[in-house]
């Protein structure tokens, strides 16, 4: 049952993905009531956080069973003696999953308001505390030390340093303020630090604000599964197209054993920044980062010996990984998706860019992996469609590991092109909550399973380019 109301689109949007989620191939399968099943369930699972808190263990310094005895301790320490477990996957084996507690509908609401900004308070739904630059607004005598309930402002629309705010707000849960209303909404400086330490969440997860930061890496699930699938090997050249923040640039270079050349893009200098000191904090040395446009990668001239970064020659990289810019229709929790539909179907003419200079720099047997966090079929089935009609030296393949669900229905691919396919759907299981109770009554199968689907909309396809 929904906590919290389906994600809010634009109209147009809303009319776009309704077509898209009703298309013939899909009706045909599933019958209409059930497609439009699907898709109801699937605006209700967006707006909610995913079941599980994921986070990959970085291997290079340290093995799982003792990273998962240190974060049981952090655990138990944060929820105060809750037995909460922290579970290993049988078929990603640098992950740990904690189950994620709520919603909790028993919470007392305080008169003392904090309001927050919407990705603030995603964040927040997903463990994190309150931190200053994303608070919007207090009650007018909110003291150090007071007790107050959190809101977040979905539609943007509170104004900063009100001191009330009537408009549309969603409850996250109580914390305790750190500072005073006159400090938080200080003129003098700049904005920082902790502001509210959340103490009753609606959804209980652990926040890993400096909790083990060279042995743990926060990532959703599929972003795990993607790196798994392109399965880079010690001693080979990689090529990360669109790599920031850099949690898939680390994973190939822990999986390859810190061995070979993992290099880097993204045509943004503060995120290829936040690579290489991802990179740092993680000791992972055969990562290259440099800013640069992804579409302009392929040289037609011959390069300097010494060069080291873009652009680079054709069939240059045993692997590459496209993951690529993407409408984002998939991320949770997201209540309200505020791109028109220019900007959300803008992404895959740039796709397509990515895609064919990727085909060229790859070397023949080499590998390509596609992934995006979106939900839609032009962005995903449609580009797989396209790129096999248009490189016919590109053969799709099968996945491991394949943990989700085949492609969906309306691109006209094959059935059998579809099971070669991995989309992550949350509409696949049922909207529930998870207490404490529940939690300890469930067979740690079924919580496995449970975490392979109840995740971030997310698509991958793997493509072998031909000797020939």
């Amino acid at each position: 049952m929904s906590f919290f109301p389906k994600i809010v689109f634009q109209y147009e949007v809303e009319e776009y993905l309704t077509k898209v989620f009703r298309n013939n191939e899909l009706i045909t399968a599933l019958g209409t009531q059930e497609a439009e099943k699907k898709y109801q369930s699937l605006l209700s699972h967006l707006s909610h956080p995913p079941a599980f808190t994921t986070v990959r263990v970085n291997t290079h310094l340290a093995s799982v069973k003792h990273v998962k005895k240190l974060l049981f301790e952090e655990i138990q320490k944060q929820f105060k003696g809750l037995c909460v477990p922290v579970l290993e996957h049988p078929k990603l084996q640098d992950i740990l999953l904690i189950p994620v507690i709520g919603p909790r509908r028993d919470l007392k609401k305080h008169a003392s308001e904090v309001i927050v900004g919407a990705q603030c308070g995603y964040a927040v739904l997903r463990g994190a505390h309150v931190y200053v630059p994303g608070i919007v607004s207090t009650s007018r005598f909110v003291k150090a030390g007071d007790l107050v309930s959190v809101y977040s402002d979905i539609e943007g629309k509170c104004k900063r340093g009100a001191k009330e705010f009537d408009g549309v707000k969603v409850f996250l849960g109580n914390g305790i303020s750190e500072l005073s209303r006159s400090e938080i909404f200080s003129s003098s400086g700049q904005l920082k630090g902790l502001g509210i330490r959340m103490i009753e969440p609606v959804y209980l997860s652990p926040s890993f604000d400096n909790v083990l930061p060279s042995h743990l890496f926060l990532q959703n699930l599929p972003s795990v599964v993607v790196s798994h699938i392109l399965n880079p090997q010690p001693g080979e050249k990689i090529l990360d197209m669109c790599a920031a923040p850099g949690g898939k640039t680390t994973h190939l270079a822990a999986l390859m054993h810190d061995q070979g050349e993992v290099i880097a893009m993204d045509k943004i200098a503060n995120k290829i920044k936040k690579i290489k000191q991802n990179a740092e904090l993680l000791q992972l040395n055969c990562i290259k980062a440099f800013c640069y446009d992804g579409t302009k990668a392929l040289s037609v001239e011959k390069r300097e010996d010494k060069q080291e970064g873009p652009p680079f020659l054709p069939e240059s990289f045993d692997r590459i990984l496209l993951d690529a810019p993407c409408s984002g229709m998939g991320q949770r929790p997201n209540m309200i998706y505020s791109s028109t539909l220019k900007e959300a179907t803008s992404y895959q003419p740039l796709q397509r860019k990515l895609f064919t200079v990727a085909v060229e720099l790859l070397k023949p047997g080499g590998v390509l992996v596609y992934s995006t966090c979106t939900i839609t079929l032009s962005e995903n089935e449609e580009q797989v469609a396209w790129a096999l009609k248009t490189f016919p030296c590109l053969q799709l393949h099968p996945q491991e590991p394949h943990i989700g669900g085949e492609g969906m229905k309306g691109a006209g691919l094959s059935p059998d092109q579809l099971k070669l396919l991995q989309r992550f759907d949350p509409s696949a299981v049922t909207l529930r909550g998870m207490d404490i109770n529940s939690l300890q009554g469930s067979r740690e199968d079924d919580l496995i399973s449970l975490a392979n689907k109840d995740c971030i909309g997310f698509f991958i396809a793997k493509f072998i380019k031909s000797n020939s």
